[in-house]
């Protein structure tokens, strides 16, 4: 078979014997614009969730990332509450709109996470909590009406380090290697602002030895493609050597030099959240928006199917064949209920006729 090759340039229209060539091009190179304007029309969604001991500012730098107020009547438990507290899940969905393009955003947050003396079995709540979203996934994926899937799949996990310490604590190990197979893990360290240059610096490299000692598989950024630009090359270098991003948040406006910015103030001066030099703050953020796609996709072609296929070994059979069986036992009843009512009928008919006999 002869494969032929017709150049978008060399594609000559013929029609009542003239020709004319067309514009340089065919028209399929407009696909991509397809596609964006569907997109864009359809919106997207996206579920992060942040996990860390309290006080560590986690409901702070959700708002500062999305400049939005998630937790706005928020209760704040003492002391006492937190010895016998038990991890809740809170989830939270923000419809965000910028230049046209919505977002619907799902904040998972796990009050109470840590604060018990005993945490041994804090964080099996929230592995329950992301395979439920994986199973109800599944359910809807296997059903007969697939066209309008709402994704809750939990598809970032912001966890927050503390930056009082010397590394990960013990907690910290555990709950890494629990979730790492099911849910791309960032790690942050919180309150950066805490800490000098020199102690930032020495406590990323202590976390990611520890991190690559305990085998624990954090998220990692693709490398950018040999056709990329040079700025965006350079971008992804430095996110890469971020890792793990050290933040701070704020919703306070600070008025520095006539401009007002978001910071915290000190008496030695002020800490600008969006100030590259004093956190990785626009950083994260940064890594957040541009590989939100990509976060996405891993959760679906790596955590989703192997949460999926385990599923498909643990029951022995497909989801499809559980909804077919679930639809033939509910014929099975309706078919019994339908025979029970004509035999009530007939009986009934019986003894209507029983008097007219005698």
């Amino acid at each position: 078979m002869k494969k032929h090759l017709v150049t978008a340039s060399s594609y000559v229209l013929k029609s009542s014997g003239c020709s004319s060539f067309l514009a340089g091009y065919v028209g399929f190179a407009n696909l991509p614009n397809q596609v964006h304007r569907k997109s864009v029309k359809k919106g997207f969604e996206f579920t992060l969730m942040v996990v860390g001991e309290s006080g560590l500012g986690k409901s702070t730098l959700i708002n500062s990332l999305f400049l939005t107020d998630l937790y706005p009547e928020r209760y704040i438990p003492g002391a006492a509450e937190k010895i016998e507290r038990t991890v809740q899940i809170e989830a939270s969905t923000v419809e965000i709109e910028e230049r046209g393009v919505k977002l619907r955003l799902t904040v998972v947050d796990t009050p109470g996470y840590g604060d018990a003396i005993n945490s041994q079995d804090c964080f099996k709540t929230i592995i329950q909590y992301i395979d439920n979203q994986f199973e109800r996934y599944l359910h809807d994926e296997s059903g007969l009406n697939r066209r309008h899937i709402v994704d809750n799949r939990v598809h970032c996990c912001f966890y927050f380090i503390s930056p009082f310490g010397h590394g990960l604590k013990p907690l910290d190990v555990e709950f890494m290697k629990a979730l790492h197979g099911k849910v791309n893990i960032v790690p942050v360290i919180a309150k950066a602002d805490t800490l000098t240059l020199k102690e930032r610096e020495r406590l990323k490299r202590r976390v990611l030895d520890e991190i690559s000692e305990h085998g624990i598989r954090i998220y990692q950024l693709p490398d950018a493609d040999s056709d990329e630009d040079e700025e965006f090359k350079e971008q992804t270098r430095v996110l890469k050597a971020s890792i793990p991003f050290a933040v701070i948040g704020s919703n306070q406006l600070i008025e520095v030099k006539g401009k007002k910015i978001r910071g915290r103030l000190y008496p030695w001066g002020v800490v600008e959240v969006e100030n590259p030099e004093h956190n990785d703050f626009l950083k994260l953020r940064t890594m957040l928006v541009t590989h939100m796609q990509d976060l996405q996709e891993v959760t679906q072609d790596l955590h989703y199917e192997n949460f999926r296929s385990e599923r498909l070994k643990r029951t022995g059979k497909p989801v499809e064949e559980e909804v077919v069986d679930k639809d033939r036992i509910l014929q099975q009843k309706e078919a019994e209920l339908r025979r029970m009512q004509e035999m009530i009928a007939q009986m009934q008919a019986q003894m209507r006729m029983k008097p007219s006999d005698d």
